[in-house]
């Protein structure tokens, strides 16, 4: 084959996959290299937002044109139209992006799983550690570890997802990421500002007393 040829055919192969027909390309995982199909799930599974098929062939060493076909065979394979059952989950193309959400057969369900985990109480954990955060603020995770004498990860990320906790800079010193209380909590707190609250500062250790704690604290306690 001359190179003219080759170039002819490589260009007719990146016609093939242009993206409103990605659909009809015929596509064979089993080409693929060992794990590339579950590096490609493992990768959407984290996204919080939608995620271009390029961005996504830089991060797993692909061609961009076989993560296209082989995100459009993903997206087939969850709506059940292949070998198999139906999944809770989709992949859809949005814009320029992908990401996987829930099946719009199962919102009631997801709807009244969200509600219910807005509307239930904290753990003893969680309210202690929100009063340190409320009180100590801005604090870091390290820190906030320091004064509860165990590690918080788990509690920030629940008090964050509530709405409750948000990031508020990083420490220059340290580079560690640092939380404060939401607008979120004042409201449910009934107060104005956190100027407002009661007087239960004096009684928590001083922050000071834990200086560089983040250059110490584990992995877990750092961002």
């Amino acid at each position: 084959m001359t190179e003219s040829n080759e170039r002819d055919t490589a260009e007719v192969g990146a016609e093939l996959v242009d993206a409103t027909r990605v659909d009809e390309l015929s596509f064979d995982v089993s080409e693929l290299p060992g794990g590339a199909v579950a590096a490609l799930e493992a990768v959407l599974m984290v996204a919080d937002e939608p995620i271009a098929a390029v961005q996504l062939a830089t991060a797993l060493a692909l061609p961009t044109r076989t993560v296209e076909a082989l995100l459009a065979d993903l997206a087939a394979e969850y709506r059940g139209e292949g070998p198999g059952r139906a999944r809770g989950f989709e992949l859809r193309r949005v814009g320029e992006g992908w990401r996987i959400y829930s099946a719009p057969a199962f919102a009631d369900v997801v709807g009244r799983f969200v509600l219910e985990g807005q509307t239930a109480r904290l753990t003893q954990a969680a309210l202690e550690t929100l009063a340190v955060v409320a009180y100590r603020q801005p604090v870091s995770r390290g820190q906030v570890s320091a004064v509860r004498g165990v590690n918080v990860e788990t509690v920030m990320r629940t008090l964050t997802t509530r709405g409750l906790v948000a990031e508020a800079g990083i420490d220059e010193a340290s580079g560690a990421v640092l939380y404060g209380t939401t607008s979120y909590f004042l409201e449910r707190m009934g107060l104005g500002s956190v100027d407002e609250l009661p007087p239960l500062a004096p009684y928590l250790p001083d922050l000071d007393t834990f200086e560089g704690i983040d250059s110490v604290a584990g992995p877990g306690e750092m961002s």
